[in-house]
């Protein structure tokens, strides 16, 4: 199954993908990633957010130092033991489950933010974690996705997409060619790859029943600035229920 090839390809990338989260953690992009968030933020009091496809729990840790209560999940144990490891670095006690971002074991009406970031594009059925998502919101709950248009034919030949520092934000440090190569085939079968993205995400949010999405085609060069892909640049989702 798909899904099983997906598992074991984060979980042979958890170690080297948590040590560039942990590096942009005490890089600009840091402040970059919380400014942003901010911006979106529900205006009610408490904030419950659920990071979907936390990793190495870079965005649940932001928002657990400003004092959300936050919880993260991720397909792959391997992700969730980096993320663990990291919230413990950085003081914060933050709650991490194993689950499918396509079948969340939550009840409805459950968070007042989703958020999620380079998940998407990995996922065999977006439109039914758009559902997912959309169920366990509450109303008025706003939902934050950061991702790109990564089944583009352009990206299997991008060498900015290759970059293997520590400091692209890409996750790309210590991958092999073996790999590479698993992750073009897996994006390439995704239907997702095959859309018209961001654009596609909107119609699919607002016939699940978001009151109102909103694209912004600036934040990854608001964000990320010359490391934002020039054949897959990031967008922002942000839609409310």
């Amino acid at each position: 199954m798909i899904e099983d090839r997906i598992k074991r390809y984060w979980t042979r990338r958890a170690h080297d993908f948590s040590t560039v989260r942990k590096n942009e953690l005490k890089n600009h992009l840091r402040v970059a990633w919380l400014q942003e968030l901010s911006a979106h933020l529900p205006t009610s009091s408490p904030i419950r957010a659920l990071d979907i496809g936390t990793g190495s729990g870079f965005f649940s840790i932001l928002l657990a130092k400003e004092g959300i209560s936050v919880e993260g999940i991720d397909l792959t144990e391997a992700m969730l033991s980096e993320a663990r490891a990291l919230a413990n670095e950085e003081n914060v006690d933050i709650p991490f489950f194993a689950m499918d971002a396509q079948n969340l074991d939550y009840e409805k009406e459950s968070f007042d933010l989703v958020l999620s970031r380079n998940l998407t594009w990995t996922l065999p059925d977006a439109k039914k974690a758009y559902a997912e998502w959309f169920r366990v919101l509450k109303p008025g709950g706003i939902l934050l996705n950061f991702d790109a248009n990564y089944g583009t034919h352009e990206r299997g030949h991008s060498l900015q997409n290759r970059q293997v520092s520590p400091d692209s934000p890409y996750g790309h440090l210590g991958i092999t060619d073996a790999l590479a190569k698993e992750n073009t085939l897996i994006t390439l079968f995704m239907d997702i790859s095959k859309q018209d993205r961001p654009h596609w995400d909107k119609e699919v949010l607002l016939s699940t029943g978001f009151s109102s999405c909103d694209i912004d085609l600036d934040v990854g060069k608001r964000i990320l600035g010359e490391l934002d892909l020039d054949d897959a640049p990031m967008f922002g989702i942000y839609a409310i229920k």
